[in-house]
């Protein structure tokens, strides 16, 4: 399988979404029509700062996808990319999307003079940290999550 990383257009709407829509299956979380259109809202019109890079493959078919953002790192002095979201199908998984696409991230990154990339999975993501463990460091630190309540 052939595949081309490129940043996501105003036209790849409804193939990003069964993506978008898988991924958040895979972690429980469902997505709902409205959070679609609103995190596609994000990213089409440059929101938050998010942007998106999708894989595509020699029929047409998106088949990842990567969601990513420029954040500040006060201590550091400079900058860092964020990816939010990291997905290949399962169908086309082991043909190096993932890798390709966190290199496309890493690019950016360079190009922006962003100090590093950086991205979290859950613990028992297994088949993800074997790639994450060959590209990158693991890092010690623990996430907290404090929870806002209108």
């Amino acid at each position: 399988m052939t595949f081309n990383i490129r940043p996501v257009s105003d036209r790849d709407f409804f193939n990003w979404l069964p993506l978008f829509a898988s991924y958040g299956d895979f972690y429980g979380t469902p997505v709902s029509d409205e959070k679609a259109l609103l995190v596609w809202s994000w990213i089409s019109e440059n929101l938050h700062g998010v942007s998106a890079l999708v894989a595509q493959d020699e029929d047409g078919a998106l088949v990842g996808l990567a969601h990513y953002r420029t954040f500040a790192r006060p201590l550091a002095g400079g900058t860092g990319i964020y990816i939010d979201d990291l997905f290949v199908a399962p169908d086309a998984r082991g043909r190096g999307i993932a890798t390709a696409l966190i290199e496309r991230v890493t690019d950016i990154a360079r190009s922006e003079r962003a100090g590093i990339v950086r991205w979290i999975t859950a613990p028992d993501n297994d088949e993800a940290q074997i790639l994450y463990d060959k590209v990158a460091d693991r890092t010690e630190w623990v996430t907290y999550d404090l929870q806002v309540q209108g």
